[in-house]
């Protein structure tokens, strides 16, 4: 499973005001802090600080900047805007790159769309249509069919489209869980090739203990078939079960990784 480190994000207070001071090594040691713990990909949300008369694309520029001059891991950009994503991609300079995100609405697909094709980015896109965030299963694969269908027209390769089956708060509807479970399991029945990506903590928003359900969802969509999450890797015990999980799910040989992980000290109980 693709680990994307969640953190540097500017709806974190101490991460939105490190933007507006433009706090360098804040971000440089939170990047570096989420490679060295196993992060494959680091997401970069850089909102508009607490500051929103300065340019949102520069902003992002600089962000970016700050997180590949600290880290080789490639970054996931994370923006609304596709005016944004577009400035971002212009000065991200390494070739492995991740969108984040898109979705079923005409307009906004067609232009992260081809920002996608042109760079040959991954793409992570949310199963969600203009209305908002669909209840049921079947609603959100019409979503993800009209995604998929127009991002390959475009040109996007199906194995670079990361479908985000969406997680809603657990303590808002006790049925999200099990409903993301299914959408995971239906979209990767229907296109073996796309692959799934979820932001994890959103399900325990507004709960106690809120790492004890992340990691407990965490496997339970390893099972389904998730491929990608956006989640915190310092924490020690989840990257433990995402070494767990791969084992399990039959994507380490020989439980290489594994034992691999443990010789080294890496998997917490």
């Amino acid at each position: 499973m693709l680990v994307i480190g969640e953190k540097i994000n500017a709806s974190i207070k101490s991460v939105g005001q490190a933007i507006s001071n433009k706090d360098q090594n804040f971000l440089a040691n939170l990047a570096v802090a989420q490679a060295d713990a196993g992060a494959d990909y680091i997401d970069v949300n850089a909102g508009v600080g607490q500051d929103a008369r300065e340019d949102a694309s520069a902003i992002m520029k600089w962000v970016i900047d700050v997180v590949q001059n600290a880290t080789d891991k490639p970054v996931c950009i994370d923006s609304d805007d596709p005016a944004v994503l577009e400035a971002a991609l212009n000065k991200y300079r390494g070739e492995a790159v991740m969108i984040n995100s898109v979705n079923a609405e005409p307009e906004r697909l067609e232009s992260v769309g081809r920002l996608a094709a042109d760079r040959k980015a991954s793409l992570i896109a949310l199963v969600m249509k203009e209305e908002g965030i669909p209840r049921t299963v079947e609603e959100r694969l019409n979503a993800a069919e009209i995604i998929i269908k127009h991002l390959t027209h475009l040109g996007v390769q199906e194995d670079k489209i990361y479908f985000d089956p969406l997680v809603l708060p657990i303590s808002v509807d006790s049925t999200q869980a099990l409903i993301t479970i299914k959408t995971i399991e239906q979209i990767k029945s229907r296109y073996p090739s796309a692959k799934t990506a979820m932001g994890l903590s959103n399900i325990s928003f507004g709960l106690p203990n809120r790492g004890m359900v992340n990691r407990s969802f965490m496997l339970m969509a390893a099972s389904a078939g998730l491929d990608a999450a956006i989640m915190n890797p310092l924490d020690a015990r989840i990257m433990s079960l995402v070494k767990v999980a791969a084992m399990l799910t039959d994507k380490d040989p020989r439980c290489k990784g594994y034992i691999r992980a443990h010789r080294k000290g890496l998997l917490i109980d």
